[in-house]
């Protein structure tokens, strides 16, 4: 398969210029919404109806200790302003051309390098201890959000299927289906997408399978019905729609570093200090601001994660 390389793609496709001139594009067609949803309004209020009979069921939750204080970024933001290449290289069509992506009946196999692999069903994680985590997210694009995901943490479901002392990695890999996902016929990556964790990071507290966020089951264009979350790394870490997690003895090859390894790397933690070919990483802007802030080393979170790291050169290991 020919792999379409990062420096291919139009930088207007890439990056978040366009979003402080163009947020017309989507603002104009819910400025009624606007305001209910700067207030944390539902999610049923800005999708569709064939997205909302999916999407904006209301979960049950607890709150976690892990959540920042921070302000949270407009629901309208969240779900309109999407990195989604398996819909669309722009950031503005995946709300549109996800609205009517069937997320039932979905699984998500875990296997591998386990006592006991087993295929969970989307509604049974539904029904597991759900929390609500607020997370600073952070692009390597240099753009940031505050998202309050509903999710559970990735190492409640590994420890049900029993790793074994073998497994040194989790592989990650998302829905394969050009027919309902548009963008994968194109060959902007090699499809499927496949992310992957070293064990301790995937066995982390801050590590989560999110399955909603504001409360409510996730959008489409935001990964549903299931998607990883690791809010130390940068945004393309996490994997939507994914449909098989594999315990492993190897690295797994991420499909933003098999397309261009000299611009993303395995571990891709945010670090102020390692700057893309392309662009500083020193700053971010955070969604619906314009003025620029230091990035945070660890985005934030190293405080509970930098030990993982000890002893690395993470200049080497980007």
């Amino acid at each position: 398969m020919l792999i379409k390389k990062p420096s291919d793609i139009p930088s207007s496709e890439i990056t978040p210029e366009g979003l402080y001139l163009s947020r017309r594009r989507f603002l104009g067609g819910a400025g009624a919404l606007v305001g209910a949803v700067a207030a944390g309004g539902a999610i049923s209020e800005i999708l569709s109806p064939s997205q909302s009979a999916l999407a904006g069921t209301k979960l049950q939750y607890s709150q976690s200790q892990y959540s920042t204080s921070e302000k949270q970024t407009p629901l309208n933001d969240i779900t309109h302003y999407n990195n989604y290449y398996e819909f669309s290289t722009d950031k503005y069509e995946p709300a549109d051309l996800a609205k009517n992506f069937n997320t039932r009946p979905w699984t998500i196999k875990v296997e591998g390098l386990a006592n006991k692999p087993k295929t969970f069903d989307i509604d049974a994680l539904l029904k597991m201890q759900l929390q609500e985590r607020i997370y600073r997210m952070r692009c390597v694009e240099g753009w940031s959000m505050v998202i309050p995901w509903v999710g559970i943490p990735l190492s409640a479901v590994l420890d049900d299927v029993q790793p074994n002392s073998k497994a040194k990695f989790v592989e990650f890999t998302s829905l394969k289906d050009p027919k309902r996902f548009p963008g994968q016929q194109r060959n902007v990556l090699d499809w499927p997408y496949v992310e992957g964790l070293r064990m301790d990071e995937a066995m982390h507290p801050l590590t989560i399978l999110a399955v909603g966020l504001y409360g409510e089951t996730l959008p489409n264009q935001d990964g549903a019905p299931v998607r990883l979350v690791v809010p130390w790394k940068y945004g393309f870490k996490g994997i939507k729609a994914i449909v098989n997690i594999k315990l492993v003895d190897y690295q797994p090859t991420s499909s933003w570093t098999k397309a261009a390894p000299n611009e993303y790397g395995f571990y891709s933690n945010v670090n102020p200090e390692v700057d893309h070919p392309r662009w500083s990483q020193a700053k971010e802007r955070r969604i619906g601001e314009f003025t620029k802030r230091p990035t945070l080393m660890f985005n934030g979170y190293g405080d509970q994660v930098a030990s993982l790291y000890t002893g690395m050169n993470l200049k080497k290991n980007y």
